[in-house]
């Protein structure tokens, strides 16, 4: 059954563990205004603790991503409320990318048509990201006089290239999921007409993992690519540490299916997370 966030532009399903959470202002190309973000906040807190979620999927109603920030609402309008306006503009839209970075559940981007400028920061935010062939990918900032904000440049920086980076960002030229997946901006392309059925397969992978662990392993893979060896070598034993106290029982039941019982094979696949509280 479809719910919708207060103000109605966002739209989300819940389906076997899977929360199916899409942009809903179509007409708009799902583009992102104050109203959006925060609708965005209040449906990623009403679902990332609930126990019939395990996997977030983010994507568009209609035929795009996100064509990033409405210029019309984002800009003209908030910055007609003067310095006050625009940084409250700011605070809600990079909060809940900052809050999807850093959420309780995997989350994947299903990136099923355009995705603009500001549509990056959500992109980059999702642990995974799948994308139609057909969808396209673009800076478009500079096409009308301003840089890549919204993090947009960060993300460059972070998933391409130096040279990919700085031709995508100066020449404000769109390319197409085949592209964006061979430069590093999503893990795969495929036809828009298989991509749901590609994102629910990995979905499901994930939702037969052990939770904690899962948590864990996508906050490391942030965070330690900033840090020197060494120091991510002592984020890492405590990060270990600090799983174990909230789930220590999983691990011991993974290693015990896999030595006493040799029921599964690490390399494999996962071992049965369902028999831990048996």
């Amino acid at each position: 059954m479809t719910e919708t966030s207060t103000n109605g532009v966002v739209a989300y399903d819940v389906e076997k563990g899977i929360a199916w959470v899409r942009f809903n202002r179509p007409d708009k190309r799902n583009a992102m205004s104050p109203t959006l973000n925060r609708d965005m906040m209040e449906v990623i807190d009403a679902l990332e603790f609930r126990d019939d979620v395990g996997v977030l999927v983010l994507s568009g109603e209609g035929p795009a991503w996100s064509a990033g920030m409405d210029l019309k609402e984002y800009f003209r309008e908030t910055e007609a409320q003067g310095l006050g306006g625009t940084r409250k503009a700011q605070r809600e839209s990079y909060g809940w990318w900052r809050r999807l970075r850093w959420y309780q559940k995997p989350t994947i981007a299903m990136v099923n048509g355009w995705c603009f400028g500001g549509g990056y920061g959500p992109l980059f935010a999702c642990d995974l990201a799948f994308a139609a062939e057909e969808a396209k990918f673009g800076l478009s900032e500079i096409n009308w006089g301003i840089l890549p904000g919204g993090g947009a440049t960060k993300v460059a920086t972070e998933l391409l290239p130096f040279r990919k980076a700085m031709y995508h960002a100066m020449m404000g030229e769109n390319i197409d999921g085949r592209t964006a997946a061979d430069w590093g901006l999503v893990n795969e392309a495929l036809p828009l007409a298989d991509l749901k059925d590609r994102v629910t397969e990995v979905a499901n992978v994930l939702l037969a993992k052990n939770p904690v662990a899962l948590k864990a392993t996508k906050d490391a893979v942030r965070r330690v690519g900033i840090m020197s060896y060494d120091d991510a070598e002592d984020y890492l034993v405590r990060a270990q540490e600090a799983a174990n106290s909230f789930d220590d029982d999983g691990r011991k039941e993974g290693i015990r299916q896999f030595i006493d019982e040799k029921s599964y094979k690490p390399g494999l696949g996962a071992y049965d997370k369902d028999r831990v509280k048996a």
